[in-house]
């Protein structure tokens, strides 16, 4: 695999650092600004995996009744760091085996 660095090894032009998002995650690369070709550094990747490894650290949480809907606590930490506010909306989203909760 030839060395890239911050060139695009197709058009061989310097490549513009970028910023993308997924699940959550705001991460770092580099784009070529005419082929469109994208690149990722260890660092850049080392950075995105601790990041989301982050987001991932399970809690453990109490299910209650409110009314007749079910509720549960969302940990503080989580709060925090999703930016999750009281009056605030989010996305359920059901999933295969649980359920996906995007603050929005």
């Amino acid at each position: 695999m030839p060395k890239m660095g911050k060139r695009c090894w197709k058009c061989k032009l310097g490549m513009e650092e970028k910023t993308g998002e997924m699940d959550g995650v705001s991460y770092k690369y580099y784009g070529c600004p005419k082929c469109g070709e994208e690149f990722l550094d260890m660092k850049q990747l080392h950075d995105i995996a601790d990041r989301y490894k982050g987001l991932r650290k399970a809690s453990k949480v109490t299910v209650s009744k409110w009314g007749s809907a079910l509720a549960i606590r969302i940990p503080k930490e989580i709060v925090v760091k999703q930016k999750i506010h009281e009056g605030g909306t989010t996305i359920i989203i059901p999933e295969k085996k649980g359920f996906k909760v995007i603050p929005e």
